[in-house]
């Protein structure tokens, strides 16, 4: 099944419902992933966080265990209609978004928060 984004007004296309978004923390310089699911109500629901290392604002969460160096834990967050990613150019790297078969940069410069969402 393919889903599809729209990150502003760009449309990406999924090779799935499954998408990961990382990024570097722009205080602490470390890497943070979340993997979420676009479900078939047209929701987005954060399946899994991880966090490489800890500090200010990033600390795991509840249940958090250590794998290869990453600390990893299942969210109770509920589903959400949308994600505003902040783009403060700060990091250099913006956010990466990637499914099983590519990956996409977003937000790489200072610029507008980007609104991410689901297709209609």
């Amino acid at each position: 099944m393919s889903a599809c984004l729209l990150a502003g007004m760009v449309v990406l296309a999924l090779s799935g419902p499954e998408f990961r978004l990382e990024w570097t923390h722009s205080v602490e310089r470390q890497t943070w992933r979340e993997t979420w699911r676009i479900d078939e109500d047209g929701l987005m629901r954060l399946t899994r966080a991880a966090v490489k290392g800890s500090g200010a604002g990033m600390e795991p969460g509840p249940g958090a265990v250590l794998e290869d160096g990453w600390w990893v834990w299942s969210p109770a967050l509920p589903a959400q209609t949308s994600l505003l990613l902040a783009a403060s150019g700060a990091t250099g790297q913006g956010w990466r978004l990637c499914d099983a078969a590519r990956c996409h940069d977003l937000g790489r410069t200072a610029s507008a928060p980007i609104r991410l969402r689901p297709c209609p």
